[in-house]
């Protein structure tokens, strides 16, 4: 078996996408980069759930948030917080989110989430997906206002 095969299993395996070099340039068919996006606080790690932060994605794609790029380039994987292999994931992952429902007790499960986060001492900085008719005044200021001075975590908000 050759490197090249080797390195093509290992892309497949992982669910990778093929990434351009400098001799790839002419080549039209060649993927985008994925980036993955962690999410914690989802009401299960159902595809379904999976697709409500993806469904976030493409609105905010179409409002025009330049930092999303495609929001096909994005991976969403959720995560329980209860889950053995969230300090691993902590340590290995870079781009979390934190998903706040819009009920009575949305406060209480969001916030219950990044305590638990801080616990393990990552991350410091989490995106706050959403519903997009969510307002930011209310449930959505008062959570980031709490988590960062209870936590210290910078809780992204991107409603208006």
């Amino acid at each position: 078996m050759t490197f090249a095969d080797q390195a093509a299993g290992l892309r497949q395996g992982a669910g990778t996408h093929h990434v351009s070099s400098p001799r790839d340039d002419n080549r039209r068919d060649v993927v985008p980069a994925c980036k993955t996006l962690m999410v914690v606080g989802l009401p299960g790690v159902s595809p379904f759930q999976a697709q409500r932060v993806r469904d976030l994605l493409e609105y905010w794609d179409a409002q025009g948030r330049r930092w999303v790029g495609s929001a096909a380039q994005w991976r969403v994987v959720p995560v329980e917080i209860a889950s053995p292999h969230l300090p691993l994931l902590l340590t290995q992952q870079s781009r979390w989110a934190l998903w706040v429902d819009n009920d009575p007790n949305a406060f209480r499960r969001a916030f219950g989430v990044l305590t638990r986060l801080h616990d393990q001492q990552r991350p410091h900085r989490l995106l706050a997906v959403h519903a997009p008719e969510m307002p930011r005044k209310g449930l959505l200021d008062n959570l980031q206002q709490a988590a960062w001075s209870c936590l210290g975590i910078d809780l992204l908000v991107m409603s208006t």
